[in-house]
């Protein structure tokens, strides 16, 4: 079954390790996804951007896929259905689909009106035992045509999310969706430690997981994070493993490529890159 998150994350924050957040794009990544977390017993969050549910045929035919993967492979560890970057009606249009934990970002508003829009989802999501996360600072990069320059948040502004009673809280220190360029200047821990300090004991979130260095990782974990997502990095494994099986030439003498044995190979690239995220984050074992 699906689950909040909000155990999950505290669990994580009390143990400074990290939930990793892998979104998920079709049934191979899905599957993928929820096999390798099974094999190295940790929780997980399936992330579906708005872009990614309307790809896949709406929000409720994610949330039936998942929820029959769940019952078929027989996953016992703890998985979260999570809408990523979501807006304040995709949020909603999630929750009646049945997505145990939403993202509103309003990170792109007045500070008044994101915190109007958040407590609103705040008292439903509560009602209904879901996880929310909410957003103080654009990302950095662009994600589904939501675009940030990777500014760093407010403390004070963090707080006033957090203090509306949300279940984690993503701020920007600095980090970008997608390939960091070569002159990218790092994450701003002087940031997050202030927001760490303000917060307390909110599970904090870092996006834009591909491409940062581990041990800038492995600090922004022992500084609050406990939850990282990873979506690029799944992209381009995806991509090098499946571009390799075609140059290869493996189709069936003029027939084409069998879909199943086209898609096995990116299948096994992903399952690879999750493993080594949740063996970075230090959520092997802690399902």
């Amino acid at each position: 079954m699906l689950v909040s998150a909000k155990e999950m994350l505290t669990k994580a924050k009390a143990g400074k390790y990290a939930v990793g957040q892998f979104n998920i794009n079709n049934l191979e990544w899905t599957k993928a996804i929820l096999l390798t977390a099974q094999e190295c017993n940790s929780p997980v969050i399936l992330g579906v951007s708005e872009g990614a549910g309307k790809y896949m045929c709406g929000y409720k035919t994610v949330v039936g896929m998942v929820k029959g993967m769940i019952e078929e492979l027989g996953i016992t560890v703890p998985v979260a259905l999570h809408l990523d970057h979501g807006s304040y009606e995709g949020a909603k249009k999630c929750i009646e689909a049945g997505f145990s934990s939403v993202m509103f970002d309003g990170s792109h508003y007045p500070i008044e009106e994101n915190i109007a829009k958040t407590k609103e989802l705040v008292g439903i999501c509560n009602e209904l035992g879901l996880s929310l996360e909410a957003e103080v600072g654009s990302i950095g990069g662009e994600e589904d045509g939501v675009i940030g320059a990777g500014e760093c948040a407010d403390p004070n502004e963090c707080k006033m999310i957090a203090d509306l009673g949300v279940t984690m809280l993503a701020a920007g220190i600095g980090n970008i969706h997608g390939k960091y360029p070569a002159n990218w200047a790092g994450l701003s821990f002087d940031t997050l430690a202030a927001i760490q300090e303000l917060t307390g004991t909110m599970p904090l979130v870092l996006h834009g997981g591909t491409g940062i260095p581990a041990d800038m990782i492995q600090k922004a974990i022992s500084l609050g994070v406990s939850k990282i997502n990873v979506n690029t990095e799944c992209q381009l494994a995806f991509q090098e493993a499946t571009r390799a099986y075609i140059e290869a030439g493996k189709d069936r003498e003029g027939k084409g490529f069998d879909p199943r044995k086209l898609l096995a190979p990116g299948f096994e690239a992903i399952k690879a890159t999750v493993k080594e995220k949740m063996e970075l984050f230090g959520s092997i074992g802690k399902a």
